[in-house]
């Protein structure tokens, strides 16, 4: 069920929620509260077991998206066969071994063979793989394959840089240590030249 949230100067914020999930997340983490020794009837606590159960939704909402229809909604004919870039692309995913975050950046290269998408579809592309339970390495290759099984490009390249609280929080507690992760297909695998163009272009962004 979408729901709308009006607040101040006219801004309306629309939420979609399954009612039965809801409700049933709530119970669970009101549960959990209990068991982690906490008074669930508190008033600082009163409405936390809901709003968990709504960001746990939104945080994974990328199960009800489907990214190769993403692309093929804007998917367009075009005799262009040069690089196509889009970086320093926001990303922030759940960490499935944990379920805390990792979050950083994307950056995405395709080089058409016949078909292009629009640019903003590559950015949702990401946003529907990483509202998942995830792990890096898996991302970086589902995002790599969706593209290359939807475009059918000349090739593909994907790198993704991400800080991971369970190594931040927990666990080594390294505080600023950056995953790198990459995949390639095509002209980027098979051409060193290209790989570094592509490596050129997203370098500034590289940590």
């Amino acid at each position: 069920m979408e729901h709308t949230l009006h607040g101040d100067n006219g801004y309306a914020k629309i939420e979609s929620f399954n009612d039965q999930t809801t409700e049933a997340l709530t119970g669970h983490y009101t549960e959990i509260l209990k068991l982690l020794g906490e008074d669930e009837k508190r008033e600082g606590l009163e409405k936390t077991p809901l709003r968990v159960a709504k960001a746990m939704q939104f945080l994974t909402q990328g199960y009800n998206m489907d990214p190769e229809e993403i692309l093929k909604s804007a998917k367009f004919r075009e005799d262009y066969q040069q690089m196509v870039v889009v970086k320093d692309i926001e990303l922030y995913s759940m960490c499935e071994h944990h379920m805390l975050p990792f979050f950083g950046k994307a950056h995405v290269a395709y080089i058409p063979r016949h078909h292009i998408t629009g640019l903003s579809k590559v950015a949702r592309v990401v946003e529907a793989f990483a509202r998942r339970l995830q792990v890096q390495e898996r991302l970086t290759t589902q995002i790599k394959e969706c593209i290359h099984n939807t475009l059918n490009p000349l090739g593909v390249a994907v790198v993704i840089e991400a800080q991971h609280m369970c190594m931040q929080m927990r666990g080594v507690q390294k505080q600023h240590s950056v995953t790198t992760t990459s995949d390639f297909t095509g002209a980027f695998l098979k051409n060193q030249a290209t790989r570094e163009e592509f490596f050129n272009i997203i370098g500034s962004s590289l940590h």
